[in-house]
């Protein structure tokens, strides 16, 4: 999909600030496993808090076409950084979408300025896939809820301010689940162990636990019974904006190993004079732009509130994530020996958007959403 002169102007701020801001620093925040809030805050004064929030907040008032643009480019810097950016801006719109308006003028210019950070609470110990079957339970008193039970990975754990947290109000299933804003510092809110990760290193994941936390009733966010739907509704631009990082790991990757086989010779030619590797070149390239034009044309239908958007998301995460996987492994083996060492960034990249086919509704899951919507039409 082409871009306007707006989105290409976007694009570019994007690249340099990832370049100077993100890139130099990617390696060392892996390795120190540091959450560069202040570095965040930087981009949030280029907009990227609140990115698909309307202005009247705070917001930067741009779509989802020009999110996914903003994060694909900010990822080359960065992947964990820019993936935990994206889900403070998913919870963001998700209080425009569905809160008050005091909560909207309460939080969302703190959440826009990244102030304050913001934390998805849905995952339980023993509720991934199937997470209609959540157990977190906020019990009615009075004024009050009182929440009791844990969410697990919990990106920002520990680190943020706010906590959008799924719980069960009602009855079994997607009906009896209300989502509720919780405060850091909240009497009954703690925190588990750091946890110890493969990749997305430069954001902190804890179990976030519950223990008779009292909070008032005023920070439910929309109706009792439709925090499933509020859930899914953030989770569609989620995955857009997950595979979107997934999008620009692979174009770095894809420019690390093309600049790799020029200089690097084996049999007395340089390894891009090898047929074998062009041929490689230009199937990742191909299928670099064609999860592109997807998760942009998913992006473009979400905006626009279309049917097929709910299946276009998951196809473009599905599709992306699988893909751009395959082609920075791809590119880690084209480096050979050195794409297996930690100098090199190849394998940060490979590390970080592993999990891209996990989380937001694991690859499995996004099938079945797509094979439904196919077989109900």
């Amino acid at each position: 999909m082409g871009l306007n002169d707006e989105q290409i102007q976007m694009q570019r701020i994007a690249t340099e600030f990832a370049q100077k801001e993100f890139l130099p620093y990617m390696a060392e925040w892996d390795e120190k496993e540091y959450f560069a809030k202040e570095t965040m805050q930087k981009a949030a004064q280029l907009g990227f808090g609140a990115i698909y929030v309307s202005e009247k907040y705070g917001g930067t008032g741009l779509t989802r076409l020009d999110s996914s643009i903003i994060f694909e480019a900010l990822s080359r810097g960065c992947v964990s950084t820019t993936a935990y950016m994206s889900i403070h801006n998913m919870c963001a719109w998700m209080i425009e979408q569905f809160g008050s308006e005091e909560q909207k003028q309460h939080w969302i210019p703190s959440l826009a300025s990244m102030e304050k950070f913001a934390s998805y609470c849905l995952t339980e110990p023993g509720s991934g896939s199937d997470a209609a079957s959540l157990a977190t339970t906020a019990r009615c008193d009075g004024d009050f809820y009182i929440l009791n039970g844990s969410k697990a990975f919990i990106s920002g754990g520990g680190d943020t301010d706010l906590y959008v947290i799924m719980v069960r109000t009602g009855s079994p299933g997607p009906k009896g689940i209300s989502c509720i804003l919780v405060e850091k510092d909240t009497p009954g809110l703690s925190f588990g162990k750091k946890e110890k990760k493969v990749g997305w290193n430069s954001q902190p994941t804890r179990a976030v636990i519950l223990e008779d936390c009292k909070v008032p009733v005023s920070n439910r966010l929309g109706e009792e019974g439709q925090g499933f739907n509020i859930a899914m509704q953030g989770l569609n631009g989620g995955r857009i904006n997950i595979a979107s990082c997934s999008l620009g790991a692979a174009q770095a990757s894809l420019e690390l190993a093309a600049n790799h086989l020029k200089v690097r010779k084996q049999f007395n030619k340089p390894l891009a004079e090898f047929q074998h590797n062009q041929f490689k070149l230009a199937q990742m390239a191909t299928n670099l732009v064609a999860s592109r034009l997807l998760v942009r044309k998913a992006a473009s239908s979400l905006q626009q509130n279309l049917p097929d958007a709910v299946s276009l998301c998951s196809m473009a995460k599905l599709f992306a994530t699988d893909q751009c996987f395959d082609i920075v492994n791809q590119a880690l083996q084209m480096h050979g020996g050195y794409g297996y060492l930690k100098d090199y960034a190849v394998q940060q990249y490979l590390r970080d958007i592993r999990v891209h086919q996990i989380l937001e509704g694991t690859n499995e899951i996004m099938q079945l959403i797509v094979s439904r919507d196919i077989l109900q039409n």
